[in-house]
């Protein structure tokens, strides 16, 4: 299938995004968006608070080897993490329903940024919000309010690549 190795993977050049997880306590989740992130050529996945990092067997589990391709950074607090990325130039975007998000059907942001997703009750924190650039929603018309922090992760990430989808040829 012509796949990369995980060696071959870490070298390559990746999609300018990056996955901020906020407190995300499933491993099973953190797996998930591990190994969509590899699928996707995220350039980085920080983990952050109580957000378990490898190697761990649940991680493992779902993640079945994208823990070792894809780079990944642990931060003690989220605030830590989006401070750094700030200073290295990227938009910071928190995945929440807030008054005034963005829309994700509408996005088409193509510049280097970082998303942030939640806590799996709680969502991500008022302090969090406050600190990003601007907030993506996306839509529901069912009757429950929320998806799964690894299907969400996955929809944003999708999305991204089709944003950038005329740039990832030159990867």
């Amino acid at each position: 299938m012509n796949r990369l190795t995980a060696e071959e993977f870490r070298k390559t050049k990746k999609i300018p995004l990056i996955v901020v997880l906020d407190n995300v306590r499933s491993m099973y989740n953190v797996g998930s968006i591990l190994r969509t992130a590899d699928g996707f050529r995220i350039k980085q996945v920080c983990l952050c608070g109580i957000t378990g990092t490898p190697p761990h067997q649940e991680i493992h589990k779902t993640a079945l080897g994208a823990e070792d391709s894809v780079d990944w950074k642990y931060y003690k607090s989220t605030l830590e993490c989006i401070e750094k990325l700030r200073k290295d130039n990227y938009t910071i975007i928190a995945v929440e329903q807030v008054e005034g998000s963005q829309n994700m059907i509408e996005w088409s942001d193509v510049q280097p940024l970082a998303v942030i997703f939640g806590n799996e009750v709680k969502g991500i924190s008022q302090e969090i919000i406050d600190a990003a650039d601007y907030c993506l929603e996306i839509p529901q018309i069912g009757t429950k309010h929320s998806f799964n922090v690894s299907c969400t992760a996955a929809m944003v990430m999708w999305q991204y690549f089709k944003n950038v989808e005329k740039y990832v040829n030159n990867l």
